[in-house]
């Protein structure tokens, strides 16, 4: 089932998205050569309870941590762990907050020390095709016209676009109704109405969109080894176009 959102709820999964963003943007300067994946989940963990949130992602379906760090080739839903950041990685890192029961959800990819020009490329096209999908998330279009435009443009640019793993509905829960791809044909699917809560998270990678899953079934890597980028912000659609909930405030639409 499909809910729209009333202003007050859309009004406390904006104040849940502050508290998110604000974490994200800390993280642009903690995330460095010589940091743990576990040390990232800890600080992010720590500044959610500081602020007065829950980890939303800790005890679902089982999961342990606050975040999802997935490194270099990893897709998603990597674990923390002693994996100590070196020169040249790629980390996406994805947690929800939980604030008096409003949840809000973004990943954000970061650059460790000094990148390759490829990998540069990957996450610019990443950050772009995730930007021209929210401006399609207005009222009376369709879900197939978020994924097209994202589709084609990361195409377009060599990259190809995971399938398996997609956006979604947002609100009370980390995962509700609508399903969100980023690939898909205009006008087709869902029609979008002003109240729904989404997120658009598009996973790009340096060659096949394919994946295999780990021994631990959760996290997901490119079957080639190629590096994968991912970019999430949660959005509500409004008459007056889309509203980032997780806006970090330098890439307004």
């Amino acid at each position: 089932m499909i809910t729209l959102k009333s202003e007050r709820e859309i009004q406390a999964m904006k104040e849940s998205g502050k508290i998110l963003a604000g974490i994200h943007k800390e993280l642009r300067d903690f995330i460095k050569v010589g940091v743990t994946t576990l040390e990232i989940d800890q600080f992010v963990h720590e500044k959610i309870e500081a602020a007065g949130a829950v980890a939303a992602q800790i005890g679902y379906d089982g999961y342990e941590f606050a975040t999802c760090t997935s490194i270099n080739d990893e897709i998603c839903h990597g674990f923390p762990s002693n994996y100590t950041l070196k020169n040249g990685d790629i980390v996406k890192v994805d947690f929800c907050v939980d604030l008096n029961g409003a949840i809000s959800d973004s990943c954000w990819c970061y650059a460790v020390g000094d990148i390759t020009p490829e990998h540069q490329r990957l996450m610019d096209v990443t950050k772009k095709a995730l930007y021209l999908g929210i401006e399609q998330a207005v009222v009376g279009n369709r879900i197939g016209d978020i994924g097209h435009a994202i589709q084609t443009y990361a195409e377009a640019e060599g990259f190809g676009v995971v399938r398996d793993f997609i956006g979604h509905g947002i609100g009370p829960t980390i995962h509700e109704e609508p399903a969100v791809p980023h690939y898909g044909l205009p006008g087709k699917g869902l029609r979008l109405k002003e109240g729904m809560t989404i997120t658009i998270e598009p996973m790009i990678t340096t060659g096949t969109w394919q994946m295999k899953m780990d021994a631990n079934r959760w996290t997901a890597r490119t079957r080639d080894g190629g590096y994968c980028a991912q970019y999430e912000h949660s959005l509500v659609i409004t008459k007056d176009g889309p509203i980032l909930l997780t806006d970090q405030e330098d890439n307004n639409l």
